[in-house]
C-alpha cells in the first residue's frame, strides 16, 4: 500500500493549490514504529509530510465531525462507510468533502508484531506482503497476512464505497469469509458459560474510555457515562458499571458500526471489545439485511420504523 503515497501527495497538493479544499486530513509518520498519527495539512508545501502504509489504522472520520470548512479526507473502505454515516446523521455535508479513496489490503496489528519481536522494536517497513521488523540486535521478516488486525482479516469491504478520486486501483474483495465465526461460538454457549466468558473478557477494563474516544460514532455532546443529572453509571471500578458502559456503548453503535477496529486498536488492555458490536452487526444483517455505511439513500434500521419490521424477538 506504500505505492499510494505519491498519488495521495499529488492529489492533496493539487486540491490545496486550486483552493478546492481548505485542508487535507491524512497521516504523517509517528514518533514510534507502527504508530502513524493523524494530521491536517493546510498548505501545498506541507503535503510531503503525508504518508500511507499498513500502520494507518486510526479512523480519520473522527476529524470530520461538525466541521464547517471544505475538507479533503483520505479514506479506506471502513472510513468511507463511517463518512456515509456522518452524512446521514448530519454531522457533515457531502458537498463539504473531497474524499480521496484508498483501496485497502488491511492494517497490521501492532500487538501481534510486538509479540513476535525479541526486544524493543525500532522500525517496521513493508514490501508487498513482507513486513520487516527491526530492533536492537534482531531482524525478522513476517507475512503481512499473518499479522493483520482481526477486523481487517475478515473485511469484505476493502474498497471505499464513496469517493471523489482514488489513490490506486480497486482491490479484489475477500470472498467466502465467515465474519461471525467467533460470534457464533458465543451464541452456542449456555447462559452460565456466556456470563463467565464476558466476565473474563471485561476483567482487565480500567474504564479509560479509549474505545469510546477512538470510535468515529461516539460524538454525543455529553456521553451517558459523564452525565451527572441523572447519573447513569458510577465512577468506580464496580463490575456492573463496567458492564453497563460496554453494553450501552455497543447498543449506541447498533446498525451504525462498520467494524473499523478503532476501539480494539485503542484499548491499552487489548480487550476484544468488538465482540459486542459484531454481535449487533450480525443481528442487523440477519434481521434487516443491513450493513452500515453502504448507501446514502437509506437510514439505519434502528433509526426508522417500518410496519413489517421483524418482531420475532417479542415473546
Amino acid at each position: 500500500m506504500i505505492g499510494y503515497i505519491e498519488k495521495i501527495k499529488q492529489i492533496s497538493e493539487r486540491l490545496l493549490k486550486e483552493g478546492t479544499v481548505e485542508s487535507v486530513v491524512g497521516f504523517r509518520k509517528g514518533s514510534m514504529p507502527m504508530m502513524n498519527e493523524p494530521c491536517i495539512v493546510k498548505r501545498p508545501d506541507k503535503v510531503e509530510a503525508l504518508v500511507w502504509d499498513s500502520n494507518c489504522g486510526i479512523n480519520l472520520t473522527n476529524y470530520l465531525t461538525n466541521r464547517k470548512d471544505k475538507i479533503a479526507v483520505i479514506a479506506k473502505g471502513c472510513d468511507s462507510r463511517n463518512i456515509v454515516t456522518h452524512i446521514i446523521e448530519n454531522k457533515i455535508k457531502r458537498d463539504q468533502l473531497y474524499i480521496i479513496g484508498v483501496p485497502c489490503k488491511g492494517m497490521i496489528d501492532k500487538r501481534k508484531v510486538s509479540g513476535l519481536a525479541e526486544g524493543e522494536i525500532t522500525s517496521v517497513s513493508e514490501d508487498g506482503d513482507a513486513i520487516l521488523v527491526k530492533g536492537n540486535g534482531f531482524e525478522k521478516t513476517v507475512r503481512k497476512s499473518d499479522i493483520l488486525q482481526d477486523n481487517c482479516a475478515i473485511c469484505v469491504h476493502r474498497n471505499p464505497v464513496i469517493y471523489d478520486e482514488l489513490a490506486g486501483d480497486l482491490v479484489e474483495e475477500q470472498k467466502d469469509v465467515n465474519r461471525y465465526e467467533d460470534i457464533e461460538k458465543i451464541e452456542a454457549m449456555a447462559p452460565a458459560e456466556k456470563w463467565a466468558y464476558f466476565e473474563e473478557l471485561l476483567s482487565p477494563c480500567t474504564r479509560c474510555y479509549a474505545c469510546r474516544n477512538a470510535c468515529p460514532l461516539c460524538y454525543c455532546p455529553t456521553c451517558f457515562v459523564d452525565e451527572s443529572k441523572p447519573q447513569w453509571v458510577g465512577k468506580s471500578q464496580n463490575d456492573m458499571d463496567i458492564r453497563t458502559f460496554h453494553f450501552l456503548r455497543a447498543y449506541h453503535c447498533a446498525g451504525r458500526c462498520t467494524d473499523c477496529g478503532a476501539c480494539e486498536r485503542a484499548c491499552p488492555q487489548g480487550i476484544n471489545v468488538r465482540q459486542f458490536t459484531k454481535k449487533l452487526e450480525k443481528d442487523c444483517l440477519e434481521l434487516f439485511g443491513w450493513e452500515a455505511g453502504m448507501t446514502l439513500d437509506e437510514r439505519p434500521p434502528l433509526d426508522t420504523f417500518k410496519a413489517d419490521d421483524p418482531e420475532a424477538f417479542i415473546k
